[in-house]
């Protein structure tokens, strides 16, 4: 055969040492990682920007009477434009008489007006018992690029459109929900770090009683300890551009607390350092404040996301339909298992010892959720990993949209996009995958608050 007939080479033979060894850069120093990170600080505020308005300021969309219709309040576009005529008093939107748009605190109130004034048969506002408190919903997986982020920031983009009022915080020191919402976050002071160390502070305060009355040394509080205490709910929680999103953020100087909250454990061994994140958002009135809480978790079991799971009613688990990802995430309930069963094993020793109740981790639902689903080529690993799982599953499966990736390239979720950018199709399909996933959720949300309204009655019956 001529060798000029023969198939050409793979790429990786016949490379030369000595080119290669040109090519090569001086060895890189630490002061070259300062220099890349500079330049993805500037890209990254260059990129964020495009979801931004001119002045830098992330705002929220308008909503057409289209939207607001098919999507928001049960009525036909005819009686929403008679009711707005008949009440004058009622925001009235911008644009032509065929063409109104709205802004979302203006469709808040409509939602308002029909409620009290509309058909008792249609559900103007989303379900909510009173005198129960928010239900906090964490989000997590230990494996990165599951679509954790992406599933917590629809999923409250979609509770704040079905007219719930939401706060979101962010517990990965990445922060990348934070951008998605435009938060601003100077430093870990305006994260939930002070609120885990005001409740170790709390803790010492309480030891220091006790230390006092035995005529033992106390713990001293430090300047970051004492400062953390005068922290409250607004010193951390921001506005958003949604009227009903509220915001705690995150940036890198958060991580910082998974090297402090061990280091806060060894000075007080009984500190349950797992109880930081709930005991803010009990003890400090956030319950009350809000309908939902979801938690945005980084892609670890750290103390933080110890803290997230430890708060959370109910637990979302993002994966794609993979070998790889469904055996994450088979480890990561394994690891759930270790770590909340051995700090029931160590506090209940000393609980029962003082005759005191058991402590005793639970969560009123888990659900996995396969995100990214491509039906031609997933399905049957999708199969498989809903056999393995059984009741711990979503029965609807997320697909991967285009929409998605548009929308994303602006920095912005599919429920801020403004529809007349894709075709119609593309974006009801688009907005369709969302729209399901929050379904399910809802329908999971809705059942707990039931189930915990009747134990309530049940309990005081």
């Amino acid at each position: 055969m001529n060798k000029s007939n023969q198939p050409p080479l793979p790429p990786y033979f016949n490379l030369d040492p000595q080119q290669a060894a040109g090519k090569l850069p001086d060895p890189i120093g630490t002061s070259r990682f300062a220099k890349a990170a500079a330049f993805c600080a500037k890209g990254r505020e260059d990129l964020a920007r495009r979801g931004y308005a001119p002045d830098g300021e992330k705002r929220l969309r308008r909503f057409s009477v289209w939207e607001i219709t098919k999507y928001l309040i049960p009525v036909a576009p005819a009686h929403l434009r008679r009711v707005l005529k008949a009440n004058p008093e009622l925001p009235q939107g911008e644009g032509e008489a065929r063409s109104k748009w709205f802004t979302l605190d203006e469709v808040l109130l409509l939602r308002k007006h029909f409620a009290a004034e509309g058909v008792s048969t249609k559900e103007y506002l989303p379900y909510r018992p009173e005198g129960l408190p928010a239900k906090v919903v964490a989000v997590a997986n230990f494996k990165g690029g599951v679509g954790k982020t992406s599933t917590a920031a629809h999923l409250a983009m979609s509770a704040a459109l079905d007219g719930y009022k939401v706060l979101v915080i962010d517990l990965d020191s990445q922060g990348s929900m934070t951008s998605i919402l435009g938060g601003k976050v100077a430093d870990e002071w305006q994260t939930v770090f002070p609120l885990i160390a005001k409740d170790y502070a709390r803790a010492v305060q309480e030891e220091n009683h006790v230390r006092t009355a035995a005529g033992q040394p106390e713990i001293p509080l430090d300047e970051t300890l004492s400062e953390a205490l005068n922290t409250l709910p607004r010193d951390v929680i921001q506005k958003t551009h949604w009227p009903n999103i509220d915001l705690i953020g995150a940036q890198l100087n958060l991580y910082w607390a998974e090297f402090q909250i061990p280091v806060w454990r060894m000075g007080l061994r009984s500190w349950p350092l797992w109880d930081g994140l709930t005991n803010f958002l009990q003890d400090e009135g956030v319950l009350n404040d809000y309908d939902i809480v979801f938690l945005d978790t980084p892609p670890a079991l750290g103390y933080l996301t110890i803290n997230a799971l430890a708060a959370a009613d109910i637990l979302l688990v993002p994966l794609g339909a993979s070998f790889l990802e469904f055996d994450s995430t088979g480890r990561f309930f394994d690891m759930l298992y270790t770590t909340f069963a051995s700090i029931e094993d160590g506090e209940n020793t000393a609980q029962r010892a003082a005759g005191l109740p058991e402590l005793k981790f639970e969560w009123d639902v888990v659900r996995a959720i396969i995100t990214r689903f491509d039906t031609n080529q997933q399905t049957d690993m999708a199969n498989v990993i809903q056999a393995y799982f059984g009741d711990f599953m979503n029965a609807y499966r997320q697909d991967y949209t285009a929409l998605v990736g548009q929308a994303g390239e602006q920095v912005n979720g599919i429920y801020e996009a403004d529809y007349r950018d894709f075709n119609r199709d593309t974006y009801v399909r688009g907005r369709e995958t969302f729209d399901r996933t929050y379904a399910e959720f809802k329908e999971v949300l809705i059942g707990c608050w039931w189930r915990d309204a009747e134990m309530g009655g049940e309990a005081d019956g």
